[in-house]
C-alpha cells in the first residue's frame, strides 16, 4: 500500500504453490536493500538493482529451490514489477525515457527504457557460460522479462562485449538500475503532467 499521499511506495505479496514472495519498494529512496531469496547470486544482483537505482527494496522470497531457481527468480521479477507499477502510479511528472552504456572491467552493456505502460523486452545478451556458480545464466533474461511485463516498462538490454558471465550479468542489473533511476526521476519542467501526448501512460 502507498504509505502517504504522493509517496511513491508500494507493497506486494504474491503466493503460489511454487513461491511465497513479499516486496516493498520506495522509488524515492536511497538504495537501501533488505533481500533474501535463498539464491545467493540472485540476492547480489538484486542488491545492485536497488543500490544503483536508489530504489529502496525489501524482498523476501521462499520458493521450490529443491526443484531449481527458475520459479523463484521469475516470480520475484513479477512481484518487483507489480510493486514498481503500483508505486509509479499514473507516472505523472516522470522523465520517462533513459538509457546508459555501463562499463565494468572488460564488459559493457547498454540499457534503454521507457516507462510507457506498454511492456516489452528486447534482449541482446549472450553469456559465455551456462552457469555462474550454481546459478543458470538464462534466468537473467527470465527475471528482466518478468520485470518488464509486470511493471509496464519497455526495456532494451544489449551487451556490447564481455568475457566474464558474472560481469555481464552485473552490468545488466546495474545498467537497468541506472536507466530506471533516471527515467523515474521527477522532471521539474513537466509541472506534474503525464509525459505523453496521449495524456496517459498505459
Amino acid at each position: 500500500m502507498v504509505a502517504q499521499e504522493n509517496a511513491r511506495r508500494a507493497d506486494i505479496s504474491r503466493e503460489t504453490k511454487e513461491t511465497s514472495i513479499s516486496v516493498s519498494v520506495n522509488v524515492d529512496g536511497t538504495g537501501i536493500a533488505d533481500i533474501s531469496t535463498g539464491i545467493g547470486f540472485f540476492d547480489h544482483m538484486l542488491d545492485q538493482l536497488s543500490r544503483h537505482s536508489l530504489i529502496d527494496m525489501t524482498i523476501k522470497a521462499k520458493g521450490d529451490l529443491h526443484i531449481d531457481d527458475h520459479h523463484t527468480v521469475e516470480d520475484v521479477g513479477i512481484a518487483i514489477g507489480l510493486a514498481l507499477a503500483k508505486a509509479l502510479g499514473d507516472r505523472r511528472g516522470v522523465t520517462r525515457y533513459a538509457s546508459i552504456d555501463l562499463a565494468m572491467d572488460e564488459t559493457m552493456t547498454k540499457a534503454a527504457l521507457d516507462l510507457s505502460g506498454r511492456p516489452f523486452l528486447v534482449w541482446k545478451v549472450e553469456f559465455p557460460s551456462e552457469k555462474i556458480g550454481t546459478f543458470d545464466t538464462e534466468l537473467v533474461r527470465e527475471f528482466f522479462h518478468a520485470l518488464a511485463q509486470n511493471s509496464g516498462i519497455t526495456l532494451h538490454v544489449l551487451n556490447h562485449y564481455g568475457a566474464n558471465s558474472h560481469h555481464i550479468s552485473e552490468t545488466c542489473f546495474k545498467a537497468v538500475a541506472r536507466a530506471l533511476r533516471a527515467a523515474a526521476e521527477i522532471d521539474a519542467r513537466q509541472e506534474g503532467r503525464v509525459p505523453s501526448t496521449k495524456g496517459m501512460l498505459a
